[in-house]
């Protein structure tokens, strides 16, 4: 009788302990991942998210996702949600640089580490967040803006240059703007004629690009801070009895399917790619960070650039 108490006194304890060894929210011993994404407004966006969604599981990792819809209360919201649910890492993606600090203090008081993806924030303490993983946005402004001055070497006529920017107070646009901006200022005969926001949809560049072939007679070329704008800009073009690509040269940012294949067809001119596959590398992330492992401050994601013949090689093997 008294070692069958034992014995059962001993499971008990067991028990217990294994139940409290979920209390971190890690999914049974496992690792819990809190995302929160931008939205879907674009094709980029979208390969982004499948990218998140099939490496999570590939690595085993508990992933709870949220769309922030393009909205910053949304994502302050969740990663607050994610703080409650004890998950192991928050990851997101932010929708505006700036008004994080109190959130991101949240996190770190509850000692879950978070990882920036695909944006940065401009806080001005560097311990709110473990890692940023992704694009140099300047450098990809400067790559747009150095094809603009190798394609009119040896010209002195003014070229007339509209910019569909991104979503206002991003980090892309701020930065892809200032990195186009720096590089053609060196040169007066660049002049920038309209700039607004198309927030990033193929829609909204459509309905800008219509208002800036209203307002001025002469546009040379158009520079977009990622390809669903400029593609809805070549119908903006086109509907206005224009042909994109040589009536309007078009530089964008990103490098999906559909604008290599508006290379290939002359409709546009240089994409400068933005890889949205950072799956791998987040979950690689999540698991070094929850280890406790050091990992550097800031990772530069790897891309390249496309004229017409590197979009036509791309193609058949491009996955977004």
């Amino acid at each position: 009788m008294y070692k069958r108490l034992v014995i059962v006194a001993s499971a008990l304890i067991l028990t217990a302990a294994a139940v409290s060894g979920c209390g971190s929210g890690s999914g049974g011993g496992g690792t819990t991942l809190g995302f929160s994404q931008v939205g879907a407004e674009s094709g980029w966006r979208t390969a982004n998210t499948q990218s998140i969604q099939d490496s999570a599981k590939e690595a085993g990792i508990n992933l709870k996702f949220a769309d922030a819809q393009q909205k910053q209360e949304n994502q302050i919201k969740a990663i607050r949600s994610f703080i409650q649910q004890h998950v192991d890492v928050i990851a997101f993606s932010p929708v505006v640089e700036s008004g994080w600090d109190t959130v991101l203090k949240e996190a770190k008081d509850a000692k879950i580490p978070v990882i920036l993806t695909d944006r940065a924030v401009d806080s001005k303490d560097p311990t709110l967040y473990s890692t940023f993983l992704g694009s140099d946005f300047v450098e990809e402004g400067k790559k747009a803006a150095q094809w603009v001055i190798d394609a009119y070497k040896g010209s002195n006529e003014t070229v007339n240059i509209a910019e569909l920017q991104g979503t206002t107070g991003s980090a892309p646009a701020i930065d892809r703007k200032k990195g186009f901006s720096d590089l053609i200022a060196a040169d007066p005969k660049f002049k920038i004629v309209a700039s607004q926001t198309g927030d990033f949809t193929r829609a909204k560049g459509k309905e800008v690009m219509q208002a800036f072939l209203a307002s001025h007679q002469k546009i040379d070329l158009l520079f977009a801070h990622n390809d669903d704008m400029a593609l809805g800009a070549i119908q903006a073009i086109e509907e206005a009895g224009l042909k994109p690509g040589k009536d309007i040269k078009i530089v964008s940012i990103d490098g999906v399917h559909d604008a290599l294949q508006a290379l290939v067809d002359g409709k546009e001119n240089y994409v400068v790619e933005c890889n949205p596959l950072l799956g791998p590398q987040l979950m690689d992330l999540v698991k070094k960070v929850k280890a406790g492992q050091p990992v550097d401050h800031r990772i530069v994601t790897t891309e390249t650039t496309f004229g017409p013949e590197q979009a036509a090689a791309a193609l058949p093997n491009r996955k977004y």
